[in-house]
């Protein structure tokens, strides 16, 4: 098994098992658990290959369905002994996102699409099945919160680029990339990291405070 084909299961795994923490905080039924783990698990890669233009991966390969099945059945037993499900749930979204990133951009570069597409498609694929895990399940939106999100993903996909720009092998880019990406998203969960945002012109600093834009001290 290459490293990029590592990177996909676990990627798949991993996300899948945050949609089942989604499913297990609103106390769902099993079908729900496997339904939620597939969509998180596979709705990047699949909207990523609808656009490429290319099989969509988990027809061609319905293993990637009864990886999601597993961590949804693996979830469904476990999750009441975890302390903190979100908590969980945010921080197994950022190794996804970390390892997707990699996946979304190497998968466009071997197709020979140029770097422009890596990185949308390398975002996409980190991005969008957690997009729609919250909007199913309820959840409050990853990418609507504070902290750096897409960024993460963003940096993992430039530097699998640069690295294969460069010439250096698949084996050796993913590692480095999916690590910088889940360093850039990790430090945004631990030490609250965000960029820049937008602040109304006229709002007083007590109200920016109450929306959360400026920190209380």
């Amino acid at each position: 098994m290459t490293m990029i084909q590592l990177f996909n299961y676990a990627g798949i795994f991993v996300f899948a098992a945050t949609g089942a923490l989604a499913a297990s905080r609103r106390q769902l039924d099993i079908i729900a658990f496997i339904f939620l783990a597939a969509v998180t698990g596979i709705g990047g890669g699949t909207l990523r290959d609808l656009i490429l233009g290319v099989p969509v991966f988990w027809v061609k390969d319905p293993g990637n369905l009864l990886v999601c099945a597993a961590a949804a059945i693996l979830v469904y037993f476990s999750a009441n002994l975890l302390e903190s499900r979100y908590r969980v749930l945010l921080w197994l979204d950022a190794v996804g996102l970390a390892a997707y990133s990699v996946i979304g951009a190497a998968k466009s570069l071997a197709l020979g699409f140029d770097s422009t597409i890596a990185v949308v498609t390398g975002i996409m694929t980190a991005t969008f099945g957690g997009i729609l895990r919250d909007i199913i399940s309820g959840e409050p939106s990853v990418l609507m919160r504070r902290e750096i999100y897409v960024t993460a993903a963003l940096a993992g996909s430039l530097v699998y680029i640069l690295l294969h720009g460069l010439s250096v092998g698949l084996e050796l880019s993913a590692l480095p990339a999916a690590l910088a990406a889940f360093a850039v998203r990790g430090g945004a969960l631990y030490f609250g990291w965000a960029l820049p945002t937008y602040h109304k012109p006229g709002r007083t600093t007590e109200e920016l405070k109450r929306e959360g834009y400026i920190r209380s001290e």
